[in-house]
């Protein structure tokens, strides 16, 4: 509805600017032509005056879409302000011939803004049945695309076509006097209601039987073919009633108040008498226009080519029509140009033609549509009731498992996640934290430094016990050589022990029994252990380097698994929202080769310009395409394209032009097409 409200939201803002020069100089009459004490009386507003301000401001545009267009009743019960003048008060205004003309230019006013709400509301529900009218086609295209939808289109129109043939024959029967009842049976003295049941039986079998003999060259052809030939036949009325529409709407834009707001002659002196007088008239001329066109919008019995004829044939005897052979201020004039008579019309363009053309598009949507979602959903719908009560059975019997599966895996993710996830990445941070609780060892921090000390205690006793395997005298030893033999053994040099195991080894009974091999062979085990604490300790070491890596590895297999969990979740929630994307990028596209077929195939006018059935033709495409990028595009990028597709709107910019500006819609904006 945003095309409408573009075009509304100008046509209220330009009368604003129309009346704005005319009600000063009415204020400036009465000012001049008012003494003193009646320009006091003046300066407070009388009640009709007061009512015909709030009126106006009532029927002005508002800033919101959902408000902008008023609601049928509403412009009603706005209009019924104009003809509220009592007899009193019409007395009293024609005395004072100032004020009357002050309210009268309200009066005119609340006329222009009701107009063009009424002219919003008659272009927005032309333009959306037109659209409507448009996906039911395309809907139809979609169930001719393969056998395999007509089949399914068949199978849920059966019900429908199964009441059709049992009311024919039904109504076949009753013409032939076959109706009965029991009332009539027991008025009927001779005969039994077992008689009149197998009379009415045999009635309803042979008319069943001709009836089956008259199908019989329709059976030369498959139920698959008759049903594409009936849907096609539905495709033809759906299409001949949106040229009604799309003619209706082009010639609404081309012969109403939109275009006489951009390319007229009515507002370019808003300061002159004879300007005003004009724009009256064109606006009594719209109201019978639009009023013509409902009439018209949905007439079957009218073609394409000949809508613009049938609407002329209608306006050429309207009253409204006359008020432009009487512009100059004749007597005419005064009867024909007034806000009453424009209200009177109003209101019955709101009561009558525009309830009158919803109630028969209705009517052809029901009888030549899309199925609704009924008929078209009824045997999934069925099934589920049909087996709702079996499904709700195994629940009730169930429900104890159901529960504890239910529990069962929420506790499984539960601890994978807690276990799996949480706790690696816990140590992770307290490794990055350098925590010492968290720090990876294979052995304990004094684990090497107590056996290093143990051996070297242990090589300096023997060696104080055994000086001669110390020094080559077998003197005492001192301190010095004490320190050294420390420093050896720090070093892993146990060379006195060594000797005195090279010694008693060669007599290994005698040196294990008077000698030293076992206590050297001892020390040597120490020394061992020693070696292998400082090789694990470097493996430790190892290890704590590495800590980090060890932590990630750890939190690897919950990362991963989590991962492609949501990532499988994530891909099927987002395959239907990819999928939305992609049809919308598809009706995008849809529309843009819709324009352009039309603007290519279209014949332009002796000015260049389109005729009102493309025109209106276009505008519904557009129409669509507007919505459509206001889904996928940015607000900023939407801002633009709403201007370039405004211009390929402007039937006066040429055939030409709008081509020119469809190929750049279609380069420009390719990203999101």
């Amino acid at each position: 509805m945003s095309f409408v409200l573009d075009q509304i939201r100008r046509i209220d803002a330009q009368l604003d600017h129309l009346q704005l020069s005319n009600l000063t100089a009415s204020s400036k009459v009465s000012t001049s032509s008012s003494s003193e004490g009646q320009a006091i009386a003046q300066s407070t507003p009388s009640a009709r005056t007061l009512a015909l301000q709030v009126a106006v401001r009532g029927l002005s545009t508002s800033s919101s879409d959902s408000r902008a267009l008023l609601r049928p009743d509403q412009i009603q019960s706005l209009l019924s302000i104009i003809s509220s003048k009592s007899d009193a008060s019409a007395l009293a205004n024609a005395a004072d011939g100032s004020s009357s003309a002050y309210e009268t230019e309200l009066e005119w006013l609340i006329a222009y803004k009701a107009t063009a709400q009424v002219y919003g509301i008659c272009l927005n529900s032309i333009l959306d049945t037109a659209v409507r009218l448009a996906n039911d086609i395309w809907y139809w295209d979609e169930v001719l695309s393969s056998r395999r939808y007509t089949a399914l289109y068949s199978l849920q129109t059966s019900p429908l076509r199964v009441w059709d043939w049992s009311s024919t024959v039904w109504e076949d029967v009753k013409a032939r006097g076959g109706s009965f009842s029991l009332s009539g049976a027991r008025q009927d003295a001779q005969e039994t209601v077992t008689q009149s049941w197998k009379d009415f039986y045999g009635l309803v079998r042979q008319v069943v039987r001709e009836r089956s003999v008259e199908q019989i060259h329709k059976q030369m052809v498959s139920p698959v073919t008759r049903i594409r030939n009936d849907i096609r036949a539905r495709q033809k009325c759906l299409r001949k009633v949106r040229l009604l529409n799309a003619n209706a709407l082009g010639v609404l834009l081309g012969e109403g108040l939109a275009n006489e707001s951009v390319h007229g002659d009515g507002l370019a002196s808003p300061g002159e008498e004879d300007v005003r007088q004009k724009w009256k008239g064109q606006v009594a001329r719209n109201v019978g226009l639009m009023e013509a066109v409902l009439v018209k919008a949905n007439d079957m019995e009218t073609t394409a080519d000949k809508f613009d004829a049938a609407i002329a044939e209608l306006t050429d005897d309207d009253p409204l029509y006359a008020v432009e052979s009487t512009e100059e201020g004749g007597e005419g004039d005064g009867v024909l140009a007034r806000p009453q008579m424009v209200a009177e019309r109003l209101s019955r363009v709101l009561a009558i033609a525009l309830p009158h053309y919803h109630a028969s598009t209705q009517q052809l949507l029901q009888r030549h549509g899309k199925p609704s979602r009924i008929i078209r959903y009824w045997l999934p719908i069925t099934i589920g009731l049909l087996s709702s009560t079996t499904i709700l059975r195994i629940l009730i019997n169930r429900k104890a498992e159901l529960i504890q599966w239910v529990q069962d895996f929420g506790a499984t993710v539960l601890d994978f996640w807690t276990n799996w996830v949480v706790e690696p990445t816990r140590k992770v941070i307290k490794t990055i934290r350098h925590d010492e609780g968290s720090e990876v060892s294979i052995m304990s921090k004094r684990s090497l430094e107590g056996d290093r000390d143990s051996l070297e205690r242990m090589v300096v006793d023997f060696a104080i016990d055994n000086p001669g395997h110390a020094n080559d005298s077998g003197a005492k030893l001192t301190e010095v050589e004490i320190e050294d033999i420390r420093t050896a053994v720090r070093e892993g040099d146990l060379t006195p022990v060594l000797k005195a195991y090279e010694k008693d080894l060669t007599k290994p009974f005698m040196g294990t029994v008077r000698g030293n091999l076992i206590r050297a062979l001892l020390i040597q085990i120490q020394k061992t252990k020693v070696d292998v604490e400082v090789a694990m300790g470097g493996i430790d070491s190892l290890l704590k380097s590495q800590e980090l890596v060890f932590g990630f590895v750890g939190l690897t297999p919950g990362i991963l698994v989590t991962y492609f969990t949501l990532s499988t979740l994530r891909a099927s929630l987002t395959e239907k929202r990819g999928s939305k994307a992609a049809r919308k990028q598809g009706v995008l596209m849809r529309q843009l080769r819709n324009i352009d077929r039309i603007l290519v195939d279209a014949q332009p006018t002796e000015f260049g310009e389109l005729y009102y059935r493309d025109q209106g033709l276009l505008l519904c495409e557009v129409h669509v395409l507007r919505q459509a990028a206001g889904r996928v595009m940015p607000t900023e990028i939407l801002r633009e394209f709403e201007v370039e597709v405004g211009e390929l709107c402007d039937v006066r910019s040429g055939l030409e032009r709008q081509k020119q500006v469809a190929e750049r819609v279609r380069w420009a904006y390719g990203r999101w097409l």
